[in-house]
């Protein structure tokens, strides 16, 4: 089966589920906390789906890494200034 095919299942699926939760809540009433949690995960589960769809319907080219040039030269030393060496504190004081 293709990605599509199998999304398309799953769709089915989930268009059964909702239909089950809509005779549930008729059965139960829609007003208490389970039968509204049932139903805002179902319709999340739709949702979820709907996006994973859009999301393989574009095919994409494979992205290459960004790549960042580091320059050779030193960096200025102003970046330096008030800062604490890791490990050695402070350039004033000694080390214990």
């Amino acid at each position: 089966m293709s990605v599509q095919d199998d999304l398309t299942a799953v769709q089915r699926c989930l268009d059964d589920l909702a239909r089950s939760v809509g005779r549930l809540e008729k059965q139960l009433g829609s007003g208490g906390l389970d039968m509204r949690r049932v139903r805002a995960d179902a319709d999340h589960l739709r949702e979820s789906v709907a996006l994973l769809r859009e999301a393989t319907s574009t095919p994409s080219a494979p992205r290459k890494p960004e790549l960042v040039t580091i320059p050779d030269t030193p960096y200025d030393p102003a970046l330096w200034i008030d800062t604490d060496d890791e490990g050695l504190g402070a350039r004033d004081r000694h080390a214990p």
